[in-house]
């Protein structure tokens, strides 16, 4: 269920997030699509997302890792998000940005999932490669997923820096990391475009540098 107490715009009977307010054609349900995404665009704290672009060239400049994880589509985000680090952002003659995504290893996250728990698939790989000093990057719409504030408090524990991008409200990880990114939208799909487009802003702001 959606982490937002308030009710939701667009929001038709037995929805628990908004996917459109129903009975639009093509062009009128994009536009009531546009209108949510710029909603959240002229909302987005730049601030916020300059302190995570800040931390990525840190950990680049200083040659820690940047580990990057999410759930569904977040997964997803956190796969381009990685390849972006990595490939894009580089540049010839300078460090480049070591930066996995723990959601690509499906062995590793099967066998965690199926001899330990579900909520264990990050933090337990965390516990392998995570160092002091290192950025844990959390992908979430809601913000509540177990297996992310399990790995958000093994990331804290190990000495390590925590950013989250997130929706809604922020759920339980936004008070969990040190820097929340948050695009406050209670449409799934305006919240996984903000998330990508945010890592594509880190990306080529350490590229243009």
């Amino acid at each position: 269920m959606s982490p937002n107490k308030k009710p939701l715009k667009g929001t038709r009977p037995g929805q628990t997030h908004v996917t459109g307010p129903g009975g639009l054609d093509p062009g009128a349900f994009a536009g009531w699509y546009r209108e949510r995404s710029l909603e959240q665009w002229n909302a987005l704290d730049v601030a916020a997302v300059a302190r995570l672009a800040e931390a990525v060239a840190r950990a680049e400049r200083d040659g820690r890792q940047v580990l990057v994880m999410g759930n569904g589509g977040s997964a997803a985000t956190a796969s381009h998000i990685a390849t972006d680090w990595c490939k894009t952002a580089s540049v010839p003659g300078r460090r480049q940005v070591k930066c996995l995504s723990l959601a690509d290893n499906a062995s590793f996250i099967t066998a965690i999932g199926n001899d330990l728990s579900f909520d264990d698939i990050f933090s337990r790989q965390l516990e392998n490669i995570l160092e002091r000093g290192d950025l844990v990057v959390l992908v979430s719409g809601s913000g509540n997923s177990p297996n992310l504030l399990k790995a958000a408090a093994c990331a804290r524990s190990r000495g390590a820096k925590t950013a989250a991008l997130l929706g809604f409200d922020g759920g339980k990880l936004r008070g969990a990391v040190d820097l929340p990114v948050l695009v406050a939208s209670d449409q799934y799909g305006v919240i996984e475009d903000l998330h990508l487009a945010i890592g594509h802003i880190v990306t080529f702001f350490l590229k243009q540098r």
